[in-house]
């Protein structure tokens, strides 16, 4: 028979393995920042700025207060240690999943499922590809608006410039790379051999099976226990795919097959993951978050309901345009509308919602964390609106 996991247990194996079992360091510096990444698998990257680029946070989350820079030198620095692929969706990753990805970069190149677009763009503009890779070898890395060749466009993948769909083609097909990143967050693509490390270009290829086995793995580290939907997620593989590795891996004993109480789906255990006896986490969660991205597994281990209401009419909105969990020990207990008015040197609590397991001390755990993030934000102070059940007792704990 199947072991089976007490739900309660489930999600303190799923915190620890995200990082939320241990304490913050006093000072977090790049040796912390890395051993967060590479726990963590990849970071996603997202480019609404609203309190923070996504990217930032789930190491603020886990890290506290770490010198915001340092990611932006280990991401994007002259010696980078990671590099931006789509893996979840765009991502930063440690060097090493690169040549784990180069399946995904074959499918994009060959338009397998999703990729078909890429590849028809790819062959039917054959001579402004080559023209702007030619630009880009002669004059280096270049972002789109420096590429001078194309019409130009005026917005989302259709209104695109022949050149920025050019360069994203390249990007996800690996002929092409981030070098960096400038001004508002615009990409800047370069050649693979002038970027990434000598480790990387000399890296072998893994054949498709074993990459994806070993992408799984990571996931499977990364968070513990999962549904086989859960570990297909982490890294957008194909169902199919994604089936066959975890059989595969089961059968050679790397995952256990367990039964979590009140899941409804097979689930399947990191035989080296840890099982502790309590989580005392405190922590404000992007809605990009590693732990709460797939939103299907965030219901099954906390109970709660979490939706991206970004592109969601302000109407129809129930918790408010930028919404970030708020995990509280091993519960998410509240929910806060957050805004960097930057200007003004305020990080502005537009809602506060409470959720069924918030207790007494919520208000007060919370406050604590929105004033260690306005001060990593540069802000000098929280200001709560009165909107939301959990709203007026923010604004007391702030003393606001």
């Amino acid at each position: 028979m199947k072991p089976t996991l007490s739900a309660v247990a489930a999600r303190r194996i799923a915190l620890a393995a995200q990082g939320f079992a241990e304490p913050r360091p006093a000072e977090a510096g790049r040796r912390q920042l890395l051993k967060t990444i590479d726990r963590l698998g990849l970071l996603q990257i997202d480019s609404v700025n609203v309190v923070s680029r996504t990217h930032y946070l789930p190491l603020f989350s886990r890290l506290g207060a770490y010198p915001r820079a340092l990611l932006e030198e280990i991401a994007w620095g002259r010696k980078a240690d990671l590099f931006e692929y789509w893996m979840h969706e765009a991502s930063l990753a440690p060097h090493a999943l690169q040549p784990l990805m180069r399946w995904r970069m074959d499918d994009a190149a060959e338009g397998v499922g999703v990729w078909n677009g890429v590849a028809r763009f790819l062959h039917s503009h054959a001579d402004f590809i080559d023209r702007a890779l030619a630009e880009i070898a002669r004059r280096g890395p270049l972002s789109a608006s420096e590429l001078e060749i194309g019409a130009k466009g005026v917005g989302g993948w259709w209104g695109w410039s022949e050149g920025k769909r050019a360069l994203e083609c390249l990007f996800w097909t690996g002929q092409l790379t981030t070098a960096t990143r400038r001004g508002t967050f615009e990409r800047v693509y370069g050649l693979p051999e002038k970027i990434h490390p000598k480790a990387v270009r000399e890296a072998p290829t893994p054949d498709r099976a074993e990459a994806q086995r070993q992408l799984i793995r990571i996931a499977a580290r990364a968070q513990g226990v999962a549904t086989e939907p859960d570990l297909r997620d982490y890294f957008r593989m194909p169902p199919a795919d994604s089936k066959a590795r975890v059989a595969e891996l089961v059968e050679a004993g790397e995952l256990v097959p367990v039964t979590v109480e009140g899941w409804d789906r097979p689930a399947y255990l990191d035989p080296a993951a840890r099982r502790p006896r309590k989580i005392e986490a405190r922590a404000l969660l992007s809605p990009f978050d590693n732990l709460i991205w797939f939103r299907e597994r965030t219901e099954r281990l906390f109970g709660v309901r979490v939706r991206l209401e970004i592109y969601t009419p302000a109407h129809k909105r129930t918790h408010g345009y930028y919404v970030l969990p708020f995990l509280e020990r091993e519960a998410i207990t509240a929910r806060v509308d957050l805004k960097a008015e930057r200007k003004a040197g305020v990080l502005a609590v537009l809602a506060a919602h409470a959720e069924p397991g918030a207790g007494p001390d919520t208000a007060a755990a919370l406050a604590a964390e929105l004033r260690l993030m306005a001060g990593w934000l540069g802000l000098g102070d929280v200001r709560v609106a009165p909107k939301g059940d959990l709203a007026p007792a923010l604004a007391d704990a702030l003393g606001a």
